[in-house]
């Protein structure tokens, strides 16, 4: 924070200096009997969130990841070895239903930006009411229905209405950090707080999914039916039949999942019970009294013109593209280039728990040598993924599993933590725009979803053409090395150009100051929000 006292307005007028179209919108004469609402270095009761409000929202995004880690990491290989259905079916599924979420992404952000106020707030009522829906296609997403013909259309619906249904969850859950607080620290440890716990959702959701289901993908029945047909190995490594799964097999494979996703859905219902009960949602922090919504197309407008923005959202969906790469491929690349069947599910729990663990020390490094130079965090995983797929080896596999997780917690970390810094750099250049937050978050979440849907795309039909056969225990040596460049050399190429591109990220850690100072005097000039609980009334 800058200096308290008497120089307080003459350092706000930093950002002004810097960039002068900041400028017209500081006005010239504040008006003296408005005091600061938050003296600099000083947080008021309003501001300051207690550790119980932090863990409660912590806690309700955390069935959201719990749902998509079990998702990233087995959908693909339940679609291929339990549904048999083939890679450019597959392929279609994945990315059909991710160009999907990302077009409901800017769809939910028109309609929450018109959402009223409520008694429980403006964007809670979307987080209680579509988690029962979300449950319920969540689980038809893991059933095997008895016909065949259709079962890529059934895929195919339920993937994209659970896409639809978290996207309508994860918008006004990712926005309401901007309505905890006004204050930059506290949402940045509630933040921190959040990823924390979601990690340890996406462990929970790996590991607990990966007990669940790991019989389904034991190597104890290709061995048996290697044994029975070895004495004609070189045409049962043709025909896909002669070493696919028995049909036993594969209903155990139905059950299990089934049981899994029921599990998961257990899961969504605690959580959303606990961000409903523990989490107060506060009215835009910044308004004045005089701000009208923005419309939502102009704003959307507005946020694809705003430079900090479009660097920001073009590094990390780059990043999150490689993250997705190496989640959705990880699992069959143990089980088919690496030998490492029955380890691939103790494999994953080493990423998250070593993610899980590390979020408090990026926290740290963040605050203390700012969120750029966090980023290099992000490119630890690439020569030890490059290691890993050129010398396949039990101990080098789980040294690459503790190393990327890692780089995957600094990854989620870091966009959730400077896009509130970018809202708040627009609402310094838009003073009196409102309901602009929700545009922001909802277009990012579109665009990573977009990328990842084309990443998947494109990886499951080069499995397609590389010749992956459903069903079958052994794979030719064309599959093996298209799984090898997926987990290696395609994620490090876009984690590369991704953190080339955030070195053009313009919002630094002194400018992030400047920025807050700058607009607490807004606040002190403007009729502000003070009275917000009195206006409610009126609004309901």
């Amino acid at each position: 924070m800058a200096g308290a006292g008497g120089d307080t307005p003459q350092r706000a007028s930093g950002p002004g200096n810097a960039a002068p179209s900041q400028a017209t919108f500081l006005p010239e004469k504040p008006r003296q009997e408005q005091p600061l609402r938050r003296p600099a270095g000083e947080l008021t009761q309003e501001d300051k969130l207690s550790v119980c409000s932090k863990l409660c929202y912590a806690i309700g995004g955390a069935p959201n990841q719990v749902a998509t880690s079990a998702t990233a990491f087995f959908l693909q290989i339940y679609l291929l070895d339990i549904a048999h259905i083939t890679p450019f079916h597959a392929s279609l599924v994945l990315f059909i239903g991710k160009v999907w979420g990302a077009v409901t992404d800017p769809v939910a952000g028109f309609f929450i930006s018109k959402s009223k106020w409520t008694k429980i707030g403006r964007l809670m009522p979307w987080l209680v009411g579509c988690t029962p829906f979300t449950i319920v296609s969540y689980f038809f997403m893991w059933y095997l229905p008895p016909f065949v013909a259709g079962r890529v259309v059934w895929y195919l619906t339920f993937y994209c209405l659970f896409q639809a249904l978290t996207t309508l969850f994860q918008v006004p859950y990712s926005a309401l950090t901007m309505f905890l607080s006004s204050d930059q620290k506290e949402r940045d440890s509630a933040t921190a707080y959040r990823m924390t716990v979601e990690v340890l959702g996406t462990l929970i959701g790996a590991a607990l999914h990966g007990q669940i289901v790991a019989s389904a993908h034991a190597s104890d029945h290709c061995a048996a039916n290697l044994t029975v047909n070895a004495a004609n190995s070189s045409s049962s490594l043709s025909n896909a039949s002669n070493l696919a799964e028995p049909l036993g097999f594969q209903s155990h494979g139905r059950e299990v999942y089934m049981i899994a996703a029921g599990v998961i859905g257990g899961v969504y219902l605690f959580g959303t019970f606990i961000l409903f009960i523990g989490v107060k949602e506060r009215d835009d922090p910044y308004a004045l009294n005089s701000d009208k919504a923005i419309p939502f197309f102009k704003g959307l407008r507005l946020t694809m013109k705003h430079g900090p923005y479009l660097k920001l959202t073009v590094s990390f969906l780059l990043i999150s593209t490689a993250v997705q790469l190496e989640q959705s491929n990880f699992v069959l690349f143990c089980t088919h280039a690496a030998n490492l069947h029955n380890h691939f599910q103790y494999l994953v729990v080493t990423i998250l728990v070593s993610a899980a663990v590390s979020i408090p020390f990026w926290q740290w490094f963040l605050q203390k040598f700012g969120k750029k130079s966090a980023a290099c965090g992000i490119s630890w995983m690439i020569p030890f993924a490059v290691m890993l797929v050129t010398i396949p080896n039990l101990v080098l596999a789980y040294v690459v599993a503790f190393v990327s997780g890692l780089s995957i917690a600094a990854s989620l970390l870091l966009p959730w933590s400077m896009l509130p810094d970018v809202v708040d750099h627009f609402r310094l250049l838009n003073p009196h725009a409102k309901g602009h937050e929700t545009i922001f978050y909802s277009s990012y979440v579109f665009f990573t979803k977009m990328s990842a849907g084309i990443g998947l795309g494109i990886s499951a039909a080069s499995l397609e053409f590389a010749g992956y056969k459903t069903g079958m225990c052994r794979q030719t040596s064309i599959v093996i090395l298209t799984l090898k460049i997926l987990i290696g050399a395609v994620p490090a190429i876009l984690i590369m150009i991704g953190l080339s591109v955030l070195l053009f990220y313009p919002i630094t850690e002194k400018s992030r100051k400047e920025t807050e100072v700058a607009l607490e005097l807004l606040r002190r000039s403007h009729p502000s929000t003070d009275n917000l609980s009195e206006n409610k009334n009126t609004w309901l």
